[in-house]
């Protein structure tokens, strides 16, 4: 398969801000889990967990369907869970100088790179099921619980399998305008705060936050 996969990112849009990389993988945690095998690499999208507190940069837990071929084979490598941020479409019109700019995209991502664990203990990937479940259940005003009959519970939780990926390391890539001049930085932003796309807004509000470009 080669060398190590990794993703480009040139010095203006790289960071180091671990609190805006936690922050994008735990708001954006529907990742793209790939694992480089041969022939060809394995695929899945799964929901992941970010559990701090183990360094270098924590743990990553999740689980996939048992009849998913993927969690057979992803121990014996190193996996890249890449979760992606907000991301939108930027038009040279925006710039102070359109004749001196062409079409681009700004957008937020996060590479983690790790071996799958596979959990075996059916208690603990009954306790993944529920730290997922209580993750996207708990601000609801009726969220939904294990209220199931036990032996179909077992049966559902027999069905998936679960893992934790330990991260070894993290390559975020941040494209937020950083190259560009401050007061076509402001332009975008303000450009992307009135885009009919959901996630236009939010690149906006990144870019102020965690890109160079000023309030607005």
């Amino acid at each position: 398969m080669g060398g190590p996969l990794t993703v480009y990112a040139p010095q203006h849009f790289a960071t180091s801000d671990r609190a805006a990389i936690a922050r994008l993988m735990h708001d954006h945690p529907f990742a793209t889990l790939l694992s480089p095998v041969a022939p060809e690499p394995l695929i899945s999208h799964v929901p992941l967990l970010l559990v701090p507190g183990c360094e270098p940069h924590g743990t990553l837990v999740g689980h996939m369907a048992r009849a998913n071929p993927h969690w057979r084979r992803a121990p014996d490598v190193e996996s890249i869970a890449i979760f992606q941020g907000p991301h939108a479409y930027v038009s040279p019109t925006w710039y102070t100088d359109p004749a001196q700019a062409v079409p681009t995209w700004n957008y937020a991502v996060v590479h983690a790179y790790g071996t799958l664990e596979i959990i075996e203990d059916p208690v603990e990937t009954r306790r993944v099921l529920e730290a997922l479940v209580h993750r996207f259940e708990s601000n609801r005003e009726t969220p939904w619980a294990f209220a199931m009959p036990e032996r179909q519970r077992d049966a559902l939780v027999g069905a998936i399998v679960a893992f934790r990926m330990r991260i070894r390391r993290l390559t975020p890539k941040f494209k937020l305008s950083q190259n560009r001049a401050a007061a076509d930085q402001a332009r975008i932003a303000a450009a992307l705060d009135e885009e009919a796309s959901a996630d236009s807004p939010l690149v906006a509000a990144w870019m102020r936050e965690y890109g160079k470009a000023p309030a607005g």
